[in-house]
């Protein structure tokens, strides 16, 4: 809570600041932000409707089941899995992951999952097939996904 406020004072007074220096150039600044804010903001707000249908759908005790610390290597598959085909941007990705681990899930699981998330995209395979080539998309989604293995091995090393 408290590093909260300290980061909204720092922002508060860089505001200040920047208003202070340029006042035109901070006008232009917050109406491009609001820009990308609204822009986000759907896909931000069917994101979290979706977690909070996934959380009342599925208990503690089922997440725990697939995705929790004793479901072991096919947990860490199932959660790679999933994160592989599922597309969600990095700021929805770690709310998420946090309250999966709140819910049960194990952390080398949602290590295996955030970083398939974010490096294998198997929706977007057509699109990268078009600009890199097959070979290239493949290698590129193939070395991801053994990294994010990777990962969830170090995590259930460290963590």
């Amino acid at each position: 809570m408290i590093m909260t406020l300290v980061f909204y004072g720092l922002a508060a007074i860089g505001l200040i600041f920047s208003f202070v220096k340029s006042k035109e150039n901070t006008i232009l600044a917050l109406k491009k932000a609001w820009k990308a804010f609204a822009n986000i903001m759907p896909q931000f707000l069917g994101i979290i409707l979706l977690i909070g249908v996934l959380l009342s759908i599925l208990s503690a005790q089922q997440i725990s089941q697939l995705i929790g610390a004793d479901s072991g290597w096919v947990g860490v598959l199932i959660a790679a899995v999933i994160g592989s085909i599922t597309l969600i941007p990095g700021f929805v990705a770690f709310p998420l992951a946090a309250a999966l681990l709140e819910n049960g899930a194990g952390t080398m699981q949602i290590g295996a999952f955030v970083s398939t998330l974010m490096m294998v995209g198997i929706v977007t395979m057509p699109m990268e097939f078009l600009y890199f080539g097959k070979k290239a998309t493949i290698l590129r989604n193939g070395m991801g996904f053994i990294f994010s293995i990777l990962v969830a091995v170090v995590m259930g090393v460290l963590l």
